[in-house]
C-alpha cells in the first residue's frame, strides 16, 4: 500500500472512532449534567458545564482512538470496554487542555472561549461581586479537576482483568507526573536565557509523546492483556510519533491559522514559547534579527505586522525548513520500528499507526 492510500485509511478510520468517541461523550455528558444538577446543583453545573463545552468540542480524538487502536491490535474484543476507557483519555485531555489554556493566557479553544475566558464572561453577564478573571480561573481549575478525577473513576471501573486495570491506573498517573514535569519544563525554558536543543527534545518527549501517543496505545494494549514485550515494542514507535506530532504543531501555531490549529497563531509568540523552530532562528540569525526575535518571543502586545516579521526571519535563517526535516526524519523512524515488529500486531493496526505517521508530514489541523 502506497503512503497516499494509507493516508486515506488513517482518515477514514479515524473519522470513524472520532464517531463513536463523539457520541459517547454526548450521552455521558448529558448523563452527568442531570446528576450534577439533582446531587448538587446549579454551582456545580457551572463548573461541569465549562468542563463539558472543552470535552465535546472534539477534536480529532487522536487519543481515544489510539486507546482503540492499541487495544483492537493486541487481540481485545470488549467494543463497550474500550470506548470506555477512550472516553477516559479523551476527559484527561480534556482537563489538561483546560490547565494549559489558563497558563498559557489563551483566550480560545477550537472554535470557542477557553473554559477560564468561558466562566469569566458567565461572571460578568450575571454582574456577580468580585474579580471576573480570577473567578473565570478559579472555577475552571475546579472543573478541570473534576474532569480529571471522573476519568479516574472511569477507568477504575472498566470491565476488565483487574490485573491489567491496575497496571493501566499506573500507567495513566506516571504519564500525568511525566507529562506535568514536560509542562513545567515547557514555562521555564520560556523565561530562561539558556535553551539547549536538549531542553526542547526533553519537553516534546514528556510533554506530548508520552501523554498523547505513548500512553493510549499503553492503555489500550494493556487492557488487551498484551506483555511487556509488546508495550515495549510499542514504545519507539509512540516517542518518534510524539516528537514529530509535537514539531507540526508548533509549525501550525506558527503559520496556520487559528481554525487550523485551534488557537490564535500569536499565541506561542507572546508566551515566548521556544520551539525547534524559535531554537534555531535565534542560533543563525544575524545580531540584527537575533535581538528582534528576543524582543517578540514573550512580547504580549505583538502586532501583526512585527509577527509577520518573525516568520519572515525564521523562513529566511532555514528554520522552518529544518523543523521540516527534523518531523521528517522522527516519521521515518517510527515507520521503520512498526516494520521490525509487525508479526506481533494485526495488519489493520500497523496500517493505522503507519498511515497517522505519514499523515503528519502534511497535517493542516
Amino acid at each position: 500500500m502506497n503512503k497516499t492510500n494509507q493516508v486515506d485509511l488513517f482518515r477514514q478510520q479515524l473519522k470513524h472512532y472520532k464517531s463513536l468517541i463523539d457520541e459517547d461523550i454526548s450521552s455521558y455528558a448529558k448523563q452527568v449534567q442531570a446528576t450534577t444538577l439533582d446531587q448538587y446543583g446549579k454551582n456545580a453545573r457551572t463548573e461541569i458545564d465549562a468542563y463539558l463545552s472543552i470535552l465535546q468540542r472534539g477534536g480529532k480524538r487522536i487519543r481515544g482512538a489510539l486507546v482503540m487502536v492499541g487495544y483492537e491490535m493486541s487481540g481485545g474484543k470488549n467494543n463497550a470496554m474500550i470506548l470506555q476507557a477512550a472516553r477516559a483519555i479523551e476527559m484527561l485531555h480534556a482537563y489538561m487542555l483546560i490547565i494549559d489554556d489558563i497558563q498559557d493566557h489563551s483566550l480560545t479553544r477550537r472554535g470557542g472561549a477557553a473554559a477560564h475566558a468561558l466562566l469569566a464572561q458567565e461572571h460578568s453577564k450575571q454582574m456577580l461581586s468580585g474579580d471576573s478573571k480570577h473567578f473565570g480561573i478559579s472555577i475552571a481549575i475546579n472543573s478541570a479537576l473534576a474532569g480529571a478525577h471522573a476519568a479516574q473513576m472511569i477507568l477504575s471501573n472498566l470491565s476488565a482483568n483487574d490485573e491489567d486495570v491496575i497496571k493501566v491506573l499506573g500507567i495513566v498517573n506516571r504519564t500525568m507526573l511525566v507529562t506535568a514535569h514536560g509542562q513545567t519544563s515547557d514555562i521555564i525554558n520560556e523565561v530562561s536565557t539558556e535553551v539547549s536543543l536538549q531542553d526542547i527534545e526533553d519537553v516534546m518527549e514528556w510533554k506530548t509523546a508520552h501523554y498523547s501517543f505513548l500512553n493510549p496505545l499503553h492503555v489500550g494494549m494493556v487492557l488487551a492483556g498484551a506483555d511487556c514485550k509488546a508495550t515495549d515494542a510499542i514504545t519507539e514507535y509512540a516517542l518518534h510519533t510524539g516528537k514529530a506530532f509535537q514539531i507540526t504543531d508548533d509549525i501550525l501555531g506558527t503559520f496556520g491559522s487559528e481554525f487550523e490549529s485551534g488557537k490564535s497563531p500569536l499565541d506561542d509568540t507572546r508566551e515566548g514559547k521556544r520551539t525547534l523552530l524559535t531554537l534555531y532562528a535565534l542560533n543563525h540569525a544575524d545580531n540584527g534579527n537575533k535581538n528582534y526575535l528576543i524582543q517578540m518571543l514573550g512580547n504580549s502586545k505583538i502586532t501583526k505586522i512585527e509577527f509577520e516579521r518573525l516568520k519572515d526571519i525564521i523562513v529566511s535563517t532555514g528554520a522552518l525548513e529544518y523543523a521540516q526535516n527534523k518531523a521528517q526524519q522522527h516519521i521515518d523512524q517510527a515507520i521503520e520500528s512498526l516494520s521490525q515488529h509487525k508479526d506481533m500486531w494485526s495488519t489493520e493496526g500497523i496500517d493505522f499507526l503507519t498511515g497517522l505517521a505519514s499523515y503528519l508530514k502534511s497535517r493542516r489541523a
